[in-house]
């Protein structure tokens, strides 16, 4: 009897024992069914958005010490799948100088913002990174300054040469410099690189341009040098007025254009031009600048059509101010405002709000436009 009973319990042991095991063997195989879906759902992504850049999302900066213009230029850099996929490759640091490299710390942070649950992340070790290189705590920074101070910082501390390179790729415009006697017709020509288009928002006549497009074409605008202005002029043998211009060479991957809403007034203090600036969701360089204004083929011509990435935008005065930054995710196709800590999903209208009003000097302007490249269909 009692073995009969022991045979039994051995017997339903076994069973349960094939059932779980025949379970398990169910599992693994939907989830590796489940996996292989995921991996060539990945696969299709990573052909259109490039290395592990799958994960990024709309995670925010929380605010340390007056950090809104850090969080929001930031947000522009680790949004960008083109910079991530080069920032990813990067040689770690040895331990004594990953507290100070810009380019680990960075990663690090888009590390955390990724790999978290969290709505949002401190950004304190980056900032205290930086505070090395004197970009101060607790000071109302100027967005295009730090952009260029970030990038720079990146380029000088990245060691491998053929990263550089696709850093200078993605964000340098190359312009062409002309410098031409009014006398005897003499040029120079030199050319030069640039990181961002610091377009004017004022004429020479302090009169207020319309559109981003307008900005542009005065921007390229030949200006003349006259009065206390003039050249001296090598083949004349004394000073002259010249005829100052510049074409544009090349345009990158990822165009930074600075809408120069600070100026100085006739007290020599600065003050912000509030005034409206629309500015388009795609832009053609082709239809904005002239045939003299450009010095560049057929082939480099063709893709200078851009869609809008994100904005910088500026709300306060020049003494009290406040950053935030609205950003196109490049995976989702929706726009995002990072707002230091707080981040969410806005429309195109929203966006459109950074535009400017003459009326409201407090109010959110565009400060910085970040344009990408568009794909040739």
């Amino acid at each position: 009897m009692g073995q009969r009973n022991g045979c039994e319990e051995r017997s339903k042991k076994l069973e349960l024992a094939e059932s779980e095991a025949v379970k398990a063997k169910m599992d693994v195989q939907d989830n590796k069914e489940e996996a292989e879906e995921q991996k060539a759902k990945n696969q299709r992504l990573k052909s259109i958005l490039g290395v592990a850049d799958l994960k990024n999302g709309a995670i925010g900066l929380y605010n340390i010490a007056q950090s809104c213009c850090l969080n929001s230029v930031l947000q522009v850099f680790l949004m960008n799948i083109h910079f991530t996929r080069i920032l990813r490759r990067i040689t770690v640091p040895l331990c004594a100088a990953q507290k100070r490299n810009v380019p680990y710390q960075m990663l690090l942070l888009l590390e955390k913002m990724q790999c978290g649950k969290q709505k949002a992340v401190s950004p304190i070790d980056i900032v205290h990174c930086l505070s090395a290189y004197k970009v101060k705590l607790f000071v109302q920074h100027d967005a295009a300054h730090l952009f260029l101070t970030l990038w720079n910082l990146l380029k000088r501390q990245m060691e491998e040469p053929e990263l550089v390179e696709e850093l200078s790729n993605l964000y340098i415009i190359c312009v062409q410099e002309h410098l031409a006697c009014q006398k005897c017709s003499l040029e120079t020509k030199r050319n030069s690189t640039m990181l961002t288009l610091p377009v004017p928002v004022l004429d020479s006549n302090s009169q207020m341009l319309r559109t981003l497009e307008d900005c542009l074409e005065y921007f390229f605008h030949p200006e003349e040098l006259t009065d206390r202005n003039m050249c001296f002029c090598e083949q004349c043998g004394r000073k002259t007025p010249f005829l100052q211009s510049m074409k544009l060479v090349h345009l990158p991957q990822t165009l930074t254009i600075h809408l120069k809403r600070f100026c100085f007034g006739s007290s020599a203090k600065v003050h912000k031009l509030s005034h409206r600036v629309p500015f388009p969701q795609d832009l053609d360089f082709n239809a904005v600048l002239t045939e003299n204004q450009c010095e560049a083929d057929d082939n480099e011509k063709a893709g200078w059509r851009y869609e809008l990435f994100a904005v910088v935008a500026h709300s306060g005065s020049t003494d009290s101010g406040h950053y935030c930054a609205y950003i196109r995710s490049l995976t989702e196709f929706k726009w995002y405002c990072f707002n230091d800590s707080h981040v969410c999903q806005v429309s195109w209208d929203d966006v459109k709000s950074t535009y400017g009003h003459s009326n409201l000097h407090w109010g959110e302007t565009a400060y910085l436009l970040i344009y990408m490249k568009k794909h040739p269909e």
